[in-house]
């Protein structure tokens, strides 16, 4: 079932007051353009599947997106796709009445998913994995019908840095959110242009923009989750380190990975130091070509990084 705004509805792009854009919400926008420049998150005929939760991030990147698209140098589109999930008490009409005033394209889609992942989540267990494996199936058919290349996700940066601990002590891996990856079929690439953005800020941002927030009474109904541990961590630390969310987000930033222990790891990291030395080496491709070095090499236009 679907209720939308036609997906191939014009998107001029709006008008967006000169004055009267908070500290907050500028603070936001240029944080999430700086990452959409380096991370080369959105291009020039762009179509991305915005998800819009219901929830405080996902208002924010929608929201933050339609403005940065009027900036642009270039054109993209976005389309805003909302699923029901058939949750108990769920009410969606808030939603629908604020995305319909504020002018995106969008979808509302209802599949019940709430059933399945009820029925096959043995007792104690965390609903979190299967209901993401089945939304992110379900948003990946909306992408594909819709013409859209790219699945923008509302994730940031505390979001990173609690999967970040969750792998480390549970699963024995270093690894984070990335800011963007390729689907393992190679149908879409998704985006997560909020991942250096500090939750609080978008908190602050949603509650002065007045967002009607939808709760989650499925992953709300279950505590002492693990991530909810790593946030109360995360939070622990802070008490002796009031900077230590950053911390982590540069150390995300700041990998040396011939100090780790990953075979892998040391044997590209032994190419890349001969690379740099500019010795010949395995794995280091074709020899260089003075004639190709030196010619013009043009750059693709990027989002500005707003004042």
């Amino acid at each position: 079932m679907t209720d939308s705004i036609p997906h191939n509805a014009p998107q001029d792009p709006p008008e967006l007051p000169v004055h009267g854009r908070s500290a907050q919400r500028r603070l936001l926008a240029r944080a999430m353009v700086k990452t959409i420049a380096t991370y080369d998150l959105i291009g020039a005929g762009d179509r991305v599947l915005v998800a819009v939760s219901g929830g405080k991030d996902s208002y924010t990147l929608l929201d933050l997106l339609w403005e940065a698209r009027a900036r642009a140098p270039f054109r993209f589109e976005l389309v805003a796709v909302h699923l029901d999930q058939v949750q108990p008490g769920y009410d969606g009409a808030p939603l629908r009445r604020w995305l319909e005033r504020f002018g995106a394209p969008f979808e509302i889609l209802r599949e019940d998913t709430y059933t399945p992942v009820v029925a096959h989540t043995p007792a104690g267990k965390a609903y979190c994995s299967m209901c993401s494996r089945l939304r992110r199936g379900i948003l990946y058919t909306a992408a594909e019908r819709l013409g859209c290349n790219k699945i923008a996700l509302g994730h940031h940066r505390d979001d990173s840095l609690e999967t970040l601990l969750l792998n480390l002590f549970y699963a024995g891996r270093l690894q984070a959110m990335p800011a963007g990856y390729t689907t393992d079929d190679g149908r879409f690439r998704v985006i997560r242009p909020l991942i250096e953005c500090a939750e609080a800020d978008i908190a602050a941002h949603a509650r002065e923009a007045g967002y009607p927030i939808l709760p989650c009474n499925l992953c709300g109904s279950q505590d002492n989750l693990r991530r909810d541990k790593m946030s109360a961590l995360i939070s622990q630390l802070e008490q002796d380190n009031p900077a230590v969310r950053s911390v982590m987000l540069s150390a995300l930033k700041n990998v040396a990975p011939s100090h780790l222990l990953d075979p892998r790891l040391l044997a590209r990291a032994e190419v890349d130091e001969v690379a740099v030395r500019g010795e010949p080496g395995p794995l280091l491709g074709e020899p260089n070509d003075a004639a190709a070095d030196s010619a013009p090499r043009s750059r693709p236009r990027r989002l500005t990084v707003l004042p």
